[in-house]
């Protein structure tokens, strides 16, 4: 499986030709991301993870949680609601759903719906949730105005993955970046395991990746 990461908190996952996008937002700006894309998965409704009209615009069907599926649901039998415990195949991938809510974010506001994605087994895309589930290979947040670097790390030690590839970092000028980049840099040193930021537009292919310690590959 191939992994790209994507503007902000958006990644397109690829396996023999065929391909899936999660959360091609309005903070995503390449059209390529989705492109000929089998599958859009999405996992809440704000903005720098979901944009309707790039939706509409598709013609490919959309997994997602309820909350999302209310502002699409011109788009009829398209649009197919997932939730937490949920599986699904689509595209040669395996899905499985884990989450309902967003990261408690703000005093006034309740948490809005939010589900993460687990592909293969492999890899999983937690949104903007802390949602710890059995994956080698987690997309991490790297910022946001709900996540400290306490909690993150926190998130990664609970997670213990042998891979942890930090996105939703579009918020962040080069300074905060290079904090960023330096935090991740010290828990890979301190886990043994491959912890750091992708660029956009960068990619990694898993089965290139080391195995965990004392583990065969």
């Amino acid at each position: 499986m191939k992994i790209t990461k994507f503007g902000h908190a958006c990644v397109r996952l690829e396996k023999n030709g065929r391909a899936i996008v999660i959360d091609p937002g309005l903070m995503t700006p390449e059209p390529e991301a989705s492109a000929a894309a089998e599958a859009v998965l999405v996992t809440h409704e704000h903005y720098d993870h979901f944009d309707p009209e790039r939706l509409r615009g598709s013609q490919a069907p959309v997994y997602t949680c309820s909350g999302v599926a209310r502002h699409l649901r011109e788009l009829g039998e398209r649009v197919h609601v997932v939730h937490d415990g949920d599986h699904f195949a689509i595209a040669g991938f395996e899905v499985a759903v884990a989450g309902d809510k967003h990261h408690h974010s703000h005093p006034d506001a309740p948490p809005v719906d939010n589900v993460g994605f687990l592909v293969d087994g492999e890899v999983f895309h937690p949104g903007d949730a802390l949602t710890v589930v059995d994956a080698p290979t987690v997309l991490l947040p790297g910022q946001a105005p709900w996540l400290t670097v306490p909690a993150m790390i926190d998130y990664l030690r609970r997670m213990s993955p042998r891979r942890a590839y930090a996105i939703h970092d579009g918020l962040l000028n080069e300074w905060g970046l290079k904090v960023l980049d330096d935090v991740l840099a010290r828990e890979a040193k301190r886990a043994d395991a491959d912890i750091r930021r992708l660029h956009p537009g960068e990619s990694v292919a898993l089965e290139q990746q080391l195995a965990r310690p004392g583990e065969q590959p």
